[in-house]
């Protein structure tokens, strides 16, 4: 997966924006379902991106997963970053992409919910 992969598969998903939101981080890159965040990474780089997890599996997958980390900005509890090493292939990177987004999703309001129907 490249960064423009990625981006088009977050930008393809119901609802989904992208931006730049942090003034002092300029360079990284968020894509937000009904305004809340669910990946985002370094638009220079492309060496990681930041997905939410299931707290109940993350350290499972972390320590199945070399690639799968601790994130450096985010609670360790429910995100994980994942080093773009080659190690992962390109359909789990997408299946944890689709697990994140869910996550999102699933704490959505019943209005935002229905909303995002809506869209």
């Amino acid at each position: 997966m490249n960064i423009e992969d990625y981006r088009t598969y977050c930008l393809s998903k119901k609802g989904v924006t992208e931006s730049l939101p942090f003034p002092k981080l300029q360079n990284i890159l968020v894509f937000k379902v009904m305004g809340k965040m669910f990946t985002a990474t370094d638009i220079d780089t492309f060496s990681s991106f930041s997905i939410k997890c299931v707290p109940e599996t993350i350290d499972d997958l972390r320590a199945e997963y070399a690639s799968l980390q601790e994130p450096s900005y985010f609670s360790k509890n429910h995100w994980s970053k994942v080093i773009m090493d080659g190690s992962i292939p390109n359909t789990l990177l997408y299946e944890w992409l689709d697990i994140s987004y869910g996550l999102v999703v699933s704490k959505l309001t019943k209005k935002e919910k229905i909303q995002l129907q809506k869209l």
